[in-house]
């Protein structure tokens, strides 16, 4: 049985609870006989959670086996139901789409390691890597999962909204204009909600992050599923576009470049491999209607990530400009607001 002296760690700041550390121990005992030491590397990106990759170290200091640990972001509860979340988890994990979950503790758990390389945001713009997520992203869309098959995306915005006007100050609310997006909420719902749209199991947060590839077999995996439901398809193209702006491992990861929002021939293109990985080919009228309907869809993006940013400025203590992030998602909802929507109402208040 395997005795593990010491946990190491390349970051002083680095902390991991004692309950987590008993487990990782534990693994360590159950999975070899030459482990002497678990090293923490902590992993830049995240925005909700803190994540580490554990190495086991013989006494030679060869690496032996990994795992990830997620502690979860203090007052991130506010976003999502971790039970549903950890349910969602471990189904998709049944369905071979994900790592497996290895066990839980009070403020996180531990994931099997998945030997493959998180995406870069230049990746999102390679033409062979994007084809790729597009056929994962109907394999994700298609997959069937336990509870309600019903559109989450509105009362989540309504919620969000909630709790942004609970939690600001009288400027920032003043700054946001937080009184007039319930009224925009409805619109958009109004406008966007059609029979002819498709709704499936939405990741809703697909950034490059979130995106693995193995680089042997070109097989993608898409992770980490604390925003996942049943909403329109259209909404999961919509925010992975929106994504394309971001760079979180940039000096600045807060600002947003909204120059390189995917053109349309990169969108169409998405969309087309999308659409024919079923093994059918899409109608032009099909292509196009899906494309509208997501350039639409960006602007409940907008509005979402931006209520998320305030929240997360009041509840999290990650090192990320929170509310320049918001500032620069309500812009571009604005901006976009009156070319994509008829009847599009008021401006925002000056």
């Amino acid at each position: 049985m395997a005795v593990v002296d010491d946990i190491l760690t390349n970051d002083s700041e680095c902390h991991l609870p004692e309950e987590a550390k008993k487990i990782l121990k534990s693994l360590a005992s159950s999975w070899s006989d030459d482990s002497n030491s678990l090293q923490v590397i902590p992993l830049k990106g995240a925005m909700t959670n803190e994540v580490f990759q554990i190495n086991w170290l013989t006494k030679t200091g060869e690496l032996q086996h990994k795992v990830l640990v997620r502690l979860y972001g203090e007052g991130v509860d506010i976003f999502f139901d971790r039970d549903n979340e950890i349910q969602t988890f471990e189904c998709i994990s049944k369905h071979g789409q994900g790592p497996r979950l290895l066990a839980r503790f009070s403020n996180g758990r531990i994931e099997e390691f998945i030997h493959a390389r998180t995406l870069s945001a230049g990746d999102l713009k390679d033409p062979e890597i994007s084809a790729l997520i597009a056929a994962k992203l109907r394999e994700f869309n298609d997959l069937e999962m336990p509870g309600p098959k019903k559109v989450h995306l509105w009362d989540r915005m309504s919620n969000w909204l909630k709790e942004a006007e609970r939690l600001c100050s009288p400027d920032e609310a003043k700054e946001f204009c937080l009184d007039s997006l319930e009224e925009e909420i409805l619109n958009l719902e109004r406008q966007l909600s059609g029979d002819h749209q498709r709704a499936g199991f939405c990741h809703n947060d697909l950034q490059y992050g979130n995106i693995m590839i193995d680089e042997v077999t070109k097989s993608i995996t898409i992770i980490d599923y604390e925003y996942a439901s049943y909403n329109p398809i259209a909404y999961d193209f919509a925010n992975h576009f929106c994504e394309m702006a971001a760079n979180y491992h940039s000096e600045e990861p807060h600002i947003l470049d909204y120059g390189l929002y995917p053109d349309l021939e990169e969108r169409r293109r998405f969309v087309h491999i999308y659409l024919s990985s079923s093994g059918d080919k899409p109608s032009d009228l099909e292509v196009e209607q899906l494309l509208q309907d997501i350039e639409k869809y960006t602007l409940a993006s907008h509005l979402l990530w931006g209520l998320w940013g305030i929240i997360s400025e009041h509840v999290n203590k990650i090192d990320f400009d929170y509310i320049e992030y918001s500032r620069q998602r309500f812009q571009q909802y604005w901006l976009r607001k009156s070319p994509l929507l008829e009847n599009s109402g008021a401006s925002p208040p000056v």
